[in-house]
């Protein structure tokens, strides 16, 4: 069996609302993505995960996004380049901060929602993006999808970028995400997943929303925290990559 990271993003819970299991999930899962206040987590939520993950000796990443809590970062938002350049530096840097102050080492950084999304189209905020992971800490790795502006920036850096692909999502023709709001955009049924999943983790391939077969060569799979069915679709990915042989 071909083994590769599974990814979760966490830490989202913002005072009275509770998203995702945490908890639970990390057990079976190698790195987490940890929402860094502006899209969702609130402080005590974050310093939990943080110490949760160090615990569980799982990869620690910071997961920034646009500055939208009502809209859960799933919106895209017009910002200047200075702007832009300071939301990224204020949220890597917090959950750097944290995870150093509770004694581990941030390890990645995966972008989050509709940011991800105009990381792959738009080289303007790809190099600012880029730029600031480099000032902060260079060996720090991006996690980002094939052909993405970002991961072409990245190399100008000379920085590290794991390609991701999603258990949870299908995929276009160009190998982007279905937009959520279409029928079927998410997978919620932990089977269907998981045979994605090994798709892409031993033949290397994914099957569009088409149903043509294109070539997707993954280091790391996501699973969305806040997918109804999150739990059962780690555990059930978990056991096929790290457990079946």
């Amino acid at each position: 069996m071909t083994m590769i990271d599974i990814n979760c993003d966490m830490g989202e819970s913002y005072g009275r609302y509770t998203i995702g299991n945490d908890e639970a999930i990390l057990d079976f899962i190698d790195s987490c993505n940890i929402a860094c206040g502006f899209h969702g987590g609130d402080p005590a939520t974050i310093v939990s995960i943080v110490e949760q993950a160090i615990a569980k000796n799982k990869n620690i990443g910071a997961h920034p996004g646009y500055p939208d809590l009502l809209g859960f970062g799933r919106r895209s938002l017009s910002m200047n380049d200075e702007d832009f350049r300071a939301a990224m530096i204020y949220q890597i840097a917090a959950l750097k901060g944290i995870t150093e102050m509770i004694g581990g080492r941030l390890h990645h950084v995966k972008a989050h929602g509709a940011l991800y999304h105009d990381l792959y189209n738009d080289d303007q905020k790809a190099e600012i993006f880029c730029a600031v992971i480099g000032d902060i800490q260079p060996d720090l790795i991006i996690y980002t999808n094939p052909g993405s502006a970002v991961s072409k920036k990245a190399v100008e850096f000379d920085l590290k970028i794991w390609i991701e692909a999603f258990a949870d999502r299908k995929y276009q023709e160009d190998l982007s995400l279905v937009p959520r709001g279409r029928p079927g955009a998410v997978i919620t049924e932990p089977k269907e997943a998981v045979r994605q999943m090994m798709d892409i983790a031993q033949q290397q391939k994914v099957t569009t929303e088409q149903g043509n077969q294109l070539e997707l060569k993954a280091d790391t799979i996501c699973i969305h925290g806040d997918t109804e069915t999150a739990l059962s679709m780690a555990e059930a990915i978990h056991y096929a990559i790290h457990v079946q042989k």
